[in-house]
């Protein structure tokens, strides 16, 4: 049996059948490991597994129970886990199924994200391809939230199997006949009007769906969380006054996106939907919209090569598409209440974008000084003016 440390666990990979015959020895080599590395959580990897009898599932169960440790058991074959679900330890232990294997090699790019890369596998089928080695953890995630929100009623697509590609995971949704928002609007800049009218509508749509209070994130409590982040960087008692204004805030249980730039937007048989439901939360519009300036304004500001390199297109057409959403979505106001709406939308939009450049680490390194120093001004300059936030 061989083992190695990953991430911080301590990670064995027993092989073959692990029946009465092999149990103990398996145990008193299991013993030896865990002596010499005490006190970090174990992971079972079941990638070499062929066969596990009752004698194992006990071995399992005393390692749960008596090792102290938390336990994981990753990479477990169809048959392996048909075995301890049918004995109720997939309700006892965290069981990770072995992920089918995948190929993008050959395969179209259609939409590149600050996250991951989306491949049309075929006529059908997408894969989201994610940057980060250990991003399992957020697909899962994001597997939850799209469930919830499709049986709340939003328009999203659900991923429908999670794999390996190479040493990286990816998200597959069956896609018939999707394109891409994004690459629409670089491919046919005449439809933008009709592109954002459509757009308007399906933030309507989602807005319009209440959620049973604790199902998903307060976005005023995602909001505080980025402010505490990033307090340290604000002048003076900017940050206290700020998170005043969201803490009065009222309650608002309607659903929102969280992240719905054009490129998590796309048209299947001529119906928009969403895809990239990790940000899915709760909350007032503003919070919606502060994504999106986030998305389409804050970075060009002081980037003129950002909008065109991510996007796709000029920072006139994205300051076009954040513009025309609002006043889409708002029903044409006047210049007044879309000034205010704006100021607010700014100052939110202003805190996550400095979540982004000092924490997240986003964006050009040799920018990231100037823009928290600016990002914290405007903010102080902003709560001058707004004394609301609701929109």
């Amino acid at each position: 049996m061989r083992s190695h440390i990953e991430d911080g666990c301590l990670v064995i990979y027993p092989e073959g059948r692990i029946d009465s015959a092999a149990v103990p020895d398996l145990e008193e080599e299991i013993a030896a490991v865990l002596k010499e590395n005490p006190g970090i959580p174990l992971v079972i990897d079941a990638s070499g597994i062929e066969y596990i009898s009752s004698a194992g599932l006990r071995l399992l169960l005393r390692l749960k129970n008596e090792s102290g440790r938390e336990l994981t058991v990753r990479n477990v074959s169809p048959e392996v886990y048909e075995v301890l679900e049918m004995t109720g330890f997939t309700t006892i232990l965290q069981i990770q199924r072995k992920l089918r294997e995948i190929s993008t090699e050959g395969c179209p790019e259609i939409g590149r994200g600050a996250i991951g890369t989306v491949y049309r596998l075929d006529r059908d089928t997408i894969v989201k391809v994610y940057m980060r080695h250990d991003s399992l953890e957020m697909i899962q995630n994001e597997q939850k939230r799209a469930r919830q929100a499709f049986l709340l009623g939003i328009p999203t697509a659900i991923p429908f199997d999670v794999v390996r590609v190479g040493e990286r995971y990816g998200a597959v949704f069956e896609m018939i006949r999707a394109e891409n928002c994004n690459d629409l609007v670089v491919r046919h800049p005449e439809r933008l009007e009709e592109i954002l009218e459509s757009y308007a509508k399906l933030m309507k749509t989602i807005h319009r769906v209440e959620v049973p209070r604790g199902d998903l994130p307060d976005a005023r409590d995602v909001y505080r969380g980025y402010l505490s982040e990033v307090s340290g960087a604000l002048p003076g008692d900017t940050a206290e006054q700020l998170d005043r204004r969201i803490g009065e805030m009222p309650e608002d249980r309607h659903a929102l996106h969280g992240d719905i730039q054009l490129k998590n937007v796309m048209f299947s048989d001529h119906e928009p939907l969403v895809i990239d439901m990790e940000t899915i939360c709760t909350g007032n519009p503003v919070f919606e919209f502060a994504g999106l300036y986030m998305s389409y304004v804050a970075f060009g500001e002081d980037d003129p090569e950002n909008n065109p390199a991510f996007f796709g297109f000029d920072n006139e057409t994205s300051a076009k598409i954040f513009n025309e959403s609002l006043r889409l979505y708002l029903e044409d106001p006047d210049a007044e209440t879309l000034r205010r709406a704006r100021e607010r939308i700014e100052l939110l939009g202003s805190l996550r974008f400095l979540y982004q450049v000092a924490v997240a680490k986003f964006g050009k390194p040799e920018l990231c000084e100037h823009r928290i120093r600016r990002t914290g001004e405007k903010i102080r300059e902003l709560l001058e003016r707004v004394d609301t936030l609701a929109i």
